[in-house]
């Protein structure tokens, strides 16, 4: 990792990714408002949700443009995250993403739950993180915000905002696309239809699609296989001028996936008891290489069927010549019936043979704002949210210790979730250039909460789980009960008795801030300082537990930021260099903790830590030393650490957290890219680039640097392998090499991605005894023919 680190900072001083990465529009998706490529401070965004060169705005953002998105084939969040400094992207047993931006996240992996790092589409929210899977195609630029962004935005997050701008209808006619067939026979696809339909009338049409063969392969039985990719996506959007002063746009986005759920390696045995099945202890640890993984078969073997749409609206009213009205109203739906295998294993530790659930989310967003040019620049708005949301999980773990005697023999069970959460809030947000060079900034913003959650923990199988839940009641109870059945809910209530639902609300309010300077050096070079202070909602989980106390929610979260940074465009636009600092005070983190339960042994729990902190820095920076050369590179340093926090760790032993960093969160993060497109005389236009990620060690629980499974008959780990829950350093390398036609009209290109296949994880999960983790996709390489028409 050394060596990396000291090749990343050779190549900040004289490349850069990040911001500079945005150059221009794709030649594949134009749009009215994109990007040019005139330098990295030409850049437009919407991070103050009016257009602005990024420049002059004194936030710390880094943008993606759609040439640099087709360019390197980033088409998921995972490909996302890999190439934004300080963004770790984590896979879920459940298949839900998760999102962590400089040290700040959620690992809890439930579908109704909100994410620190929150996602947008032309500024829609994607209120869920499941929502956001497939949004990454045929996009003007992607904007990621970093540090909390409760003011503008109407969905609380305290570790940034990814907004998606999709690319825009266009006044005249254009169409393109491409086509891919590469590794694991992969075929996907990209096209779009823009144009006029009347004067005032435009539409833009894009589908996107990905099929490939099962890339993982089992341990246990040589020609069975996993990891089907299939998907297919599509968005709409009619932009229409009612008159010189009234515009509307009208997108619908709707997605439908059915791969296979990723299946985990298995690495470790942790017995929760002393009643670890022989099946268990015999049990082979997965090949350590990336395709290696195991997986149960019948109806626990891994499958989904996912769907999303939603359609949105937005109108902007000009009221007077410097005062606009726009409002946005949006909704969501979200079905998914899922079966996932998170043991690593042919047995059953934790195979969710259901995994089914439900979102509906509506959103409406009205608000006043004046004119860019003013001196005087202000919004004022509201926001208000609706959302439902529904999970049903059923688990299998016949295979675990907890089927013994002493339990009843317990082999299965439930718990399903229904959530109604209502939020609105009103904020606004003020500048002042007080001279021409000095900007004063301020914003706040209030938000009120209310979630109402049901659970549910059920048998669902032979009655055990009823039997042995109807004993605990007679003995512990202190009312009397009718006893249970199958489908009842097991879970002691305050009377520890079974029977009853569980049945919670959790209102809560705050108020966000933000309070900053800008300072002009230049009309290409900003200097800027802020503080802010921004919350993220408690929520409830979804867990299968013997006692209703473990399915209380967790409470909002707060963090401050402090920071202070530089944009400087240097040596007439050919290099371009921003550079932040930040301190994070963050309070009452939520995470994926441990609970010991007498009855089901260890068990996950929501927990709030209350009070950890975030240091650290950003830099990058582009160089354009020649026509057609573009060198980029970042390098981000993040010391994170718990300040204060006791509790169980993964393995259900007590600890100390103190001085331990937060998941998902590596030292150090570097990305360094190069692109060259000579022109030929013929107007042809040979290319050639190359990427670089590395990251320094993470851990994927508090703690996990430290966890070591302690010698016993019933536990075992992975030869070599000490600290099951730390993920260690990597580097991967991406590379592309191509042609565009004299006219445009046409390119080739051959890329690889991890060309040089390196083993790495996103994450680490336990089931029971199992402790598995997920490894990233193997080496991945193809051709791919673009066209467009004019």
């Amino acid at each position: 990792m050394k060596a990396y680190l000291y090749c990343g900072v050779a190549g900040l001083l004289l490349a850069g990714e990040g911001s500079a990465l945005a150059q221009g529009a794709p030649a594949s998706a134009p749009g009215p408002n994109a990007a040019t490529a005139q330098g990295a401070n030409e850049i437009v965004v919407t991070a103050n949700k009016r257009e602005e060169k990024l420049n002059n705005v004194g936030l710390s953002i880094t943008a993606l443009s759609g040439d640099a998105l087709a360019e390197r084939k980033i088409t998921s969040l995972q490909d996302v995250a890999s190439a934004i400094p300080g963004l770790a992207y984590a896979q879920s047993a459940t298949n839900t993403p998760i999102l962590t931006l400089r040290g700040v996240g959620f690992n809890e992996s439930s579908l109704g739950v909100y994410p620190a790092v929150s996602v947008y589409v032309d500024q829609a929210p994607l209120p869920f993180p499941v929502l956001a899977s497939h949004s990454a195609f045929d996009l003007q630029r992607i904007e990621v915000l970093k540090g909390p962004q409760g003011t503008l935005f109407g969905q609380n997050s305290t570790g940034g905002a990814i907004n998606y701008i999709a690319a825009k209808p266009t006044r005249t006619f254009t169409a393109g696309g491409d086509i891919s067939y590469g590794r694991f026979n992969e075929i996907d696809g990209d096209a779009y239809l823009s144009g006029p339909i009347t004067e005032n009338l435009r539409a833009r049409i894009a589908v996107s699609g990905t099929h490939t063969d099962d890339w993982q392969r089992s341990s246990s039985r040589p020609y069975d296989t996993n990891g089907k990719v299939s998907y297919i996506t599509g968005r709409a959007i009619v932009d229409w001028d009612a008159s010189d002063s009234v515009r509307f746009s009208l997108s619908l986005n709707a997605w439908r996936d059915t791969s296979d759920p990723q299946a985990s390696q298995y690495i470790a045995l942790r017995g929760q008891n002393p009643f670890v099945q022989q099946s268990s202890i015999d049990y082979p640890f997965s090949p350590q290489n990336p395709r290696a993984a195991d997986w149960s078969t019948g109806i626990s073997t891994p499958r989904s069927d996912r769907k999303f749409y939603q359609p949105a609206l937005r109108a902007d009213i000009d009221l007077t010549d410097a005062i606009t009205l726009t409002s946005l109203t949006s909704y969501g739906h979200y079905t998914q019936r899922q079966t996932t295998d998170g043991d690593g294993m042919a047995l059953a530790q934790g195979d969710l043979v259901r995994n089914d659930g439900r979102i509906t989310t509506f959103n409406q967003e009205v608000r006043l704002a004046n004119s860019s040019k003013s001196a005087f620049r202000w919004v004022l708005g509201a926001n208000y949210e609706r959302s439902r949301t529904y999970e049903n999980q059923f688990l299998n773990f016949a295979d675990s210790s907890q089927n013994n005697a002493g339990a009843n023999f317990i082999d299965a069970g439930g718990v399903y979730n229904r959530q109604r959460i209502r939020n609105y809030a009103i904020f606004g947000n003020a500048e002042y250039d007080l001279t021409s060079r000095l900007t004063l900034k301020g914003a706040v913003r209030y938000t009120n909460s209310h979630n109402h959650a049901l659970t549910c923990t059920y048998d669902g199988g032979d009655g055990r789980v009823a039997q042995l839940l109807n004993l605990l009641g007679s003995l512990l109870g202190t009312v009397p009960f009718t006893p249970i059945g199958i489908n009842d809910c097991y879970a002691l209530n305050q009377n520890n008795v079974p029977g009853t639902p569980y049945i919670g609300q959790l209102n809560q309010h705050n108020v966000s801030w933000r309070a900053g300077v800008d300072y002009h050096v230049g009309p290409t070079s900003l200097l800027y300082a802020n503080v802010s202070r921004g919350y993220k909602a408690g929520s409830f989980p979804v867990l299968a537990t013997a006692s209703q106390s473990s399915l209380n929610p967790v409470t909002q979260e707060q963090l401050t930021a402090y920071e202070a940074g530089a944009k400087l465009g240097l040596w007439d636009r050919k290099v371009q260099l921003n550079l932040a600092g930040f301190y994070y005070d963050y309070r009452n983190k939520q995470v994926r903790g441990k609970i010991n339960d007498p009855l089901f042994s260890v068990l996950d729990l929501l927990v709030n830590v209350p009070k950890s902190r975030v240091l650290g820095f950003d830099g990058d920076v582009t160089i354009n030393p020649l026509p057609g050369l573009s060198l980029t590179g970042s390098l981000t340093y993040l010391d994170s650490k718990v300040q204060r926090y006791s509790g169980y760790n993964a393995i259900g032993e007590v600890n100390n957290f103190a001085g331990d960093r937060l998941p998902f969160t590596s030292k150090w993060n570097i990305g360094l890219n190069a692109d060259y497109k000579a022109r030929l005389d013929n107007g042809g236009a040979p290319f050639i680039g190359i990427t670089m990620n590395a990251r320094s060690s993470q851990d994927a629980v508090i703690g996990g640097d430290r966890i070591v499974i302690p010698p016993s008959p019933v536990n075992k780990v992975l030869p070599g392998l000490i600290h099951p829950f730390e993920m260690k350093g990597y580097a991967t390398f991406d590379a592309r090499v191509g042609y565009e036609a004299p006219d445009g009209r046409w390119t080739v290109s051959l890329w690889g991605k991890n060309i040089f296949n390196k083993y790495y994880f996103t994450s680490v999960i336990t089931f029971n005894d199992s402790i598995s983790r997920f490894a990233a996709r193997p080496a991945t390489y193809g051709v791919t023919l673009g066209f467009k028409f004019d």
